[in-house]
């Protein structure tokens, strides 16, 4: 291998797999190395593939900025970084400081452990639609339907038009796959329809709140500071990306690892004792978030490697958590894996992801149940993977189980 067999930029490169060997070789040979972009604004960027190096310049705001070219893969012109610049994704502290101080008051752990019974029963009647049948499409019915419901409830959407969240969501993350994909202003309309459906449900979050998140935010203030519309539907569109495909993707991911290693299915059966670290194995072993982009302030130096100021800085996830200088047997699904200090939730920092007790409980409520009430569930067809470099994703998952009656609670 040379090299100049990488290309990280070109989606296709992830449909069959993740290219865990390329990330390997880079760590070995050149951990921060300047990948060729030739489809970018800029002429390339340096991709950072080391664990040490990867949270670093996730906690480094100073030095690596997400509102410089904020912090997706993608370059935009100046009109596009303008509203991209007021989403908490692409802001810096102070800015990302105040707020996070104020979507917190909506995002408080006694809101998310109340969550959780509705959790329980959102998991029960979605396993309750499929397991009278035996077979499934595990995405689009189970791992799929789970934070849909949950993120509707949380912002305050009825549950009738989760699947326009669904939808858009789709369209505008799986911008690089043909089945999303009907025209190329596909993710351009999606986010303008989720645009107009935030701002509608915040002018009936105004008129009559209720117990939910934009309920909350609506009429969050601090100091006399308080969300504008275009903020408030930004946070809208993060949230319905973040709360939804991360989640939905984590749990096909990681069931695609149970159906290829059965001996931890089995060992987790027999121990649910196993679950929590079970969860964090899974949140390592899939990396459903791949990699994220800074920009450099000025001259500095990762590693050995000088970067000039305003280079292109992307840091893998996907590859820090593979890092055998930190993970024993990396490419081993352990779920009794210890220690297990992974990135998926950034590794720490101001950019540390606000959602993760949040999709930590539904992978937790979501895996116990089909543990007691699927537990023979298995691989019954082929496995599509979603063309993305930046989402870690599963489209179609087929799975078989023994037939048995709905819960009906």
């Amino acid at each position: 291998m040379e090299l100049t067999d990488i290309d990280l930029c070109d989606s296709a490169n992830f449909v069959d797999a993740v290219p865990h060997q390329w990330f390997a070789y880079l760590r070995r040979e050149a951990p921060v190395q300047w990948h060729p972009d030739p489809d970018g604004f800029a002429e390339g960027f340096w991709s950072v593939t080391r664990y040490d190096d990867c949270v670093n310049v996730n906690r480094d705001y100073e030095h690596f900025s997400s509102y410089r070219s904020a912090a997706l893969f993608q370059d935009m012109d100046e009109e596009g970084l303008a509203q991209q610049r007021m989403m908490m994704l692409n802001m810096d502290p102070p800015m990302h400081t105040r707020y996070r101080r104020l979507v917190n008051k909506g995002f408080t752990p006694r809101m998310i452990r109340d969550l959780e019974a509705k959790v329980v029963a959102s998991t029960d009647s979605i396993i309750d639609s499929v397991c009278e049948v035996g077979t499934a499409d595990f995405v689009e019915q189970i791992s799929a339907e789970l934070p849909l419901q949950v993120i509707a409830d949380l912002m305050g959407v009825p549950q009738d038009d989760r699947h326009l969240v669904f939808d858009w969501s789709n369209k505008m993350i799986g911008s690089d796959d043909p089945e999303y994909q009907i025209d190329v202003d596909a993710p351009a309309q999606a986010a303008m329809e989720l645009f107009a459906y935030a701002d509608e449900l915040c002018a009936k979050k105004r008129l009559d709140p209720h117990v939910d998140l934009f309920s909350v935010l609506t009429q969050a203030e601090i100091e006399g500071d308080q969300l504008s519309q275009l903020e408030l539907d930004l946070f809208f569109l993060l949230l319905s990306v973040a709360g939804n495909e991360t989640t939905r993707n984590l749990i096909s991911g990681a069931m695609v690892a149970f159906f290829e290693n059965p001996d931890q299915w089995e060992r987790l059966r027999a121990d649910r004792t196993l679950l929590p670290s079970a969860i964090e194995e899974m949140l390592r072993f899939v990396s459903p978030v791949m990699h994220f982009r800074r920009q450099a302030t000025g001259d500095v130096v990762i590693g050995d490697q000088k970067i000039a100021d305003g280079d292109k800085v992307v840091f893998w996830h996907v590859s820090a958590n593979r890092d055998e200088s930190v993970f024993t047997d990396p490419d081993a699904f352990d779920i009794g894996r210890a220690p297990n200090n992974h990135m998926a939730f950034g590794g720490g920092g101001p950019h540390f992801c606000l959602g993760a007790n949040l999709a930590r409980m539904e992978i937790r409520v979501m895996f116990d149940r089909l543990l007691d009430r699927l537990p023979d569930i298995r691989l019954n067809g082929e496995v599509q993977r979603l063309r993305s470099n930046f989402i870690n994703g599963v489209k179609h998952l087929p799975v078989g189980f023994t037939p048995s009656p709905a819960l009906g609670r």
